[in-house]
């Protein structure tokens, strides 16, 4: 039997978020999130970066993804959770800080790098 593939599996470019300006995004590195196939993944934007402990499921019928998180921002430990769904080949969705800032964002799916 065939394993069925994980539409948000890989690398999701952010292109937009509603709490933070452009040029914040990619302050360090190109802003990304990224899930693997095996419940975890990653992202990074400006100076806020984290590990994801991810969940699949559906919101509305499409396929999406409710995750908790760990990490830094500015130097400073910091934690949160978020979700994700795919709507019209694109990635929308909330991440939350605990206590602090939540953010709304939109991710394309990152083209494959030569080699991998």
């Amino acid at each position: 039997m065939a394993k069925k593939v994980n539409p948000l599996t890989g690398r999701w470019r952010i292109m937009s978020m509603s709490a933070w300006e452009d040029d914040f995004l990619d302050e360090e590195v190109e802003a990304y999130i990224e899930f693997d196939n095996k419940g975890w993944g990653h992202f990074h934007f400006g100076n806020v970066q984290g590990q994801m402990d991810c969940r699949q499921t559906t919101r509305d019928g499409e396929p999406a993804v409710e995750w908790s998180w760990d990490g830094n921002a500015e130097m400073d430990a910091a934690q949160g959770r978020g979700w994700a769904v795919i709507r019209d080949g694109e990635l929308h969705g909330m991440i939350f800080f605990h206590g602090g800032d939540d953010s709304e964002f939109v991710a394309k799916k990152a083209k494959a790098k030569m080699g991998k």
